[in-house]
């Protein structure tokens, strides 16, 4: 299909209002003050607020004399249940907004929240894609990671421990209103959670310029991820103090997700959704892993879209066959250089769960875009190849 072809094809794209640049946060309370509204949850996990954004937040909202509440019983893969208690908690203390401050698991869990909160369903209800009736209550998220993109997505993802999975809620009714991006809020990121998001990030753009839904407008976002977090990420890692280079993961970051909200992702998401619902292991660090291998069963299938992303990471030209050789080899030396070397088998993955997992993973939503189509035993065969 031609460029021109592409441009006149029917595409919808959902963004919040975005504001960006250090000291971001501190404009919560005028966000909230806008929306009319005084009594605030404030949705965040005990890791954020030891890390003092979360006390950041709360102050400036009471400064400005608003009565915020706090909710923060928040796990890594954030479950349906704990959703469930904190709307219950955004219901008995009266609230009319959300604002979550963290990385994808609290953003998710706010997002939850306020659609549970006004449709008076449980969450488990909303699986899928366009479930969502009723909108949620205002709502404002403040990143402190440079990889779950939920600040700008109309994505959430909740794990459905009954079932033992990993649920992908699609909606624009998810979109926050506002997000307030702080590059600040990053300097105090462990390492391996900066590695662990910066190659979601990436992941994120990749798979959303190969998506069988991406438009022109995604992909000139997801090209530019793809460069400024190819160009970053080791740098950011090695010098961690270093605002300019942890701004530019974060632009990344915010273009990735805004590409893959309105592009949806691919098989390595869907795999990695369900290793994290059904062995509860960490999101970025399973789509890292997963990268390479399911590029290289989709390539042929989108040989000219993945010689763009290889361009777009400053790779050597050449036959095809160069190009993909290049392409994994560059995404493997990126993902061992930012210390993900760790195989599938040694986070704790057995032979024995590959069958289930594959079964789940085959059902994500986000498969559907893939630019290949897999059954059930090419999922299978893949995640053998992670082992």
């Amino acid at each position: 299909m031609t460029e021109m072809h592409e441009s006149l094809e029917l595409r919808k794209f959902v963004a919040p209002e975005i504001v960006s640049g250090v000291g971001a946060r501190f404009m919560v309370d005028r966000y909230i003050k806008n929306f009319g509204i005084r009594k605030v949850l404030v949705v965040s996990d005990p890791g954020v607020i030891e890390a003092g954004w979360t006390n950041d937040v709360i102050w400036k909202l009471k400064e400005a004399g608003l009565a915020p509440s706090l909710f923060s019983d928040i796990s890594p893969n954030p479950r349906a249940e704990q959703v469930m208690a904190g709307a219950e908690v955004y219901q008995k203390e009266e609230c009319h907004a959300i604002v979550a401050v963290g990385g994808g698991s609290p953003m998710d869990c706010a997002k939850g929240i306020g659609i549970v909160s006004t449709n008076s369903q449980h969450i488990i209800e909303f699986e899928g894609a366009d479930q969502v009736s009723i909108p949620g209550p205002p709502l404002i998220c403040i990143p402190t990671t440079s990889g779950s993109s939920a600040d700008v997505s109309q994505f959430a993802i909740i794990t459905n421990k009954q079932r033992n999975v990993k649920m992908a809620i699609v909606s624009k009714m998810l979109v926050p209103d506002v997000a307030l991006i702080d590059p600040e809020t990053l300097l105090t990121m462990p390492a391996y959670l900066a590695a662990c998001t910066g190659m979601d990030a990436l992941t994120h753009a990749i798979e959303a310029f190969v998506s069988n839904a991406s438009s022109p407008l995604t992909d000139v976002l997801a090209l530019e991820a793809i460069s400024l977090v190819n160009d970053s990420i080791i740098q950011s890692l090695d010098k961690p103090d270093d605002m300019e280079l942890r701004a530019r993961m974060m632009r990344g970051s915010m273009l990735a997700g805004l590409a893959f909200s309105n592009a949806i992702l691919g098989a390595v998401h869907a795999m990695a959704h369900s290793l994290g619902g059904l062995l509860d292991l960490p999101h970025g660090e399973c789509n890292a892993i997963l990268l390479r291998h399911v590029i290289a069963f989709n390539y042929d299938e989108a040989a000219d879209r993945y010689q763009r992303i290889a361009r777009a990471m400053g790779l050597p030209g050449g036959d095809e066959k160069q190009v993909k050789k290049g392409l994994l080899d560059a995404i493997y030396r990126l993902q061992t250089a930012v210390g993900i070397t760790r195989t599938l088998g040694e986070l704790g993955v057995k032979p024995g769960d590959v069958l289930q997992l594959a079964k789940n993973a085959i059902m994500d939503a986000c498969m559907a875009t893939n630019p290949r189509r897999a059954g059930q035993r090419d999922i299978e065969v893949v995640y053998e190849e992670a082992l």
